[in-house]
């Protein structure tokens, strides 16, 4: 019986996959497993640990050092790969949120919010994405196919948060971007899709977003195994006439239109 997903012959970058415990490792060792040539990319020497515990999987994987903000890195990064691989078949642009070595932006009110704190969750949430398609498009539509992924989140494009306006934003922006590249992409047998996690129990999960969990409908965080998977999907073959799309991974958080406590309704 025919395999219904598999990456035979595809080369796969997904960023921000330093974390063992995140999103996006587990999304390349699922697409690696199914057969995928995985490069993965962080900005600390941890990514070759991930490299090498993917390669004990028996994954054709590589870790990638780049600082993503920086867009020069980014486009001599995405050189290299190609020099090497050939292609790029599929992006999952993962990277963001939080940066290892790098402080959170401050929250804070949006009247109070400095410029720099803005800027830098621009930088983080929004630019990277921009940067690392923008350099890898030109090689997808070539090759007349490619398969982006983008993990926005459901805060900014369905919901927010006290303290959360730069991140809220950036993250809704990444939705809206994706919109207008999925419409100029298409006739390329390109598609670009975002998925949008709610409470995920990772090594970045704070005490309150853990907590957070317990009020959904299935009373849990999910995981980032969850969150790939849906990713993986998309990154698929089979999913060619999906695009331009969001596709929320929060254990139904968003659709309860009750929000006291549950002894009064639930």
């Amino acid at each position: 019986m025919e395999q219904f997903i598999e990456f035979k012959n595809r080369v796969c970058l997904v960023t921000g996959a330093g974390s063992d415990s995140g999103i996006g490792f587990q999304t390349a060792r699922i697409l690696g497993a199914l057969g995928g040539k995985v490069i993965i990319v962080s900005t600390t020497e941890r990514i070759k640990e991930r490299e090498n515990e993917l390669q004990t999987m028996g994954i054709d994987a590589k870790g990638v050092i780049t600082d993503l903000m920086d867009r020069k890195a980014v486009g001599d990064m995405v050189r290299v790969i190609i020099e090497e691989y050939g292609k790029i078949d599929v992006l999952v642009n993962n990277a963001g949120m939080v940066q290892t070595g790098v402080a959170e932006g401050t929250f804070g009110d949006f009247e109070t919010i400095s410029y720099e704190d803005w800027d830098a969750d621009m930088a983080r949430n929004l630019n990277i994405p921009m940067y690392v398609t923008k350099e890898v498009l030109p090689h997808m539509k070539t090759a007349h196919y490619g398969r982006i992924v983008n993990t926005s989140s459901v805060t900014g494009p369905l919901v927010s948060n006290p303290g959360e306006s730069s991140y809220s934003a950036a993250k809704a922006a990444i939705v809206g971007m994706s919109k207008a590249i999925a419409i100029e992409t298409g006739t390329y047998n390109i598609t670009i899709n975002n998925v949008l996690p709610g409470w995920i129990k990772t090594a970045s999960q704070t005490e309150g977003e853990y907590q957070g969990g317990f009020n959904t409908p299935m009373k849990r965080s999910g995981t980032a195994e969850e969150v790939a998977n849906m990713i993986v999907f998309l990154c698929s073959e089979r999913a060619s006439y999906v695009t331009g799309q969001e596709f929320v991974v929060d254990g139904g958080n968003t659709i309860q239109e009750y929000k006291g406590a549950p002894e009064f309704y639930y």
